[in-house]
């Protein structure tokens, strides 16, 4: 029952369908990354997630290093199709090209990024070129852009702010311009952690967001939504 629901929403025809597709890939990538890096760290007998980085689960030392860096790879793809989605989500809503724009290029950096890492395992220099998924913390200011001026998206619009200031308080203390100390070599892989669940886990639930407006859009234009 549920399955044929699925399939009727997003038969062919129906509008928006392949941006609708894209937003429900940015709903599993983070979902299917969070799973690989359970699966490898269970993987990794030796493994402390409070002094050790995620990056080491798909290092030389860790005994199945494809676990996290295919899952980081795969994540890497979805990511870059998220982007893509939530980019001509904001145009299709009536948002700015913009700021649409922005969303992709945010997306798309980050996934060259998470691509790149997993290819080119830790420790090689080139595995840090995963930094550029760090660009993924301005994507929910472009995102509240598009969504400025859209009425009925005001608790997806909160959410976002209250995701912009957790991401900056997060790069603040990472990076020890406030609070130094409290980031140290004895829990920096909780930080670490956190933060990658923090950078990711949004855009799970700001895709379904995003996916279920144009649904119902597309279903009864002009009609109120809620998030």
């Amino acid at each position: 029952m549920i399955l044929d629901d699925l399939a009727a929403q997003f038969a062919p025809g129906q509008r928006w369908r392949r941006r609708r597709i894209l937003l429900v890939i940015g709903v599993g990538a983070p979902i299917f990354a969070f799973l690989a890096v359970i699966l490898a760290a269970l993987s990794y007998p030796g493994y402390n997630n409070a002094t050790m980085y995620l990056s080491d689960l798909g290092g030389a030392a860790a005994p199945h290093p494809w676990l996290f860096n295919g899952g980081v790879l795969i994540s890497g793809f979805g990511a870059a199709a998220a982007g893509i989605g939530f980019g001509l989500a904001v145009v299709a809503v009536g948002g700015p090209r913009i700021a649409a724009g922005g969303l992709i290029l945010c997306f798309v950096l980050a996934g060259i990024g998470m691509v790149v890492s997993a290819l080119i395992p830790w420790p090689n220099p080139w595995h840090l070129l995963i930094n550029l998924g760090l660009g993924i913390i301005l994507a929910p200011l472009f995102l509240i852009w598009g969504l400025w001026k859209i009425e009925g998206m005001g608790r997806l619009k909160l959410f976002l702010g209250l995701v912009s200031l957790a991401n900056l308080m997060m790069a603040l203390i990472t990076n020890h311009r406030i609070w130094y100390g409290m980031v140290n070599p004895q829990n920096v892989g909780h930080w670490e952690t956190a933060f990658a669940i923090l950078l990711v886990g949004w855009t799970g639930i700001a895709a379904y967001g995003l996916e279920r407006r144009l649904y119902r859009l597309a279903q009864a234009p002009g009609e109120a939504d809620v998030f």
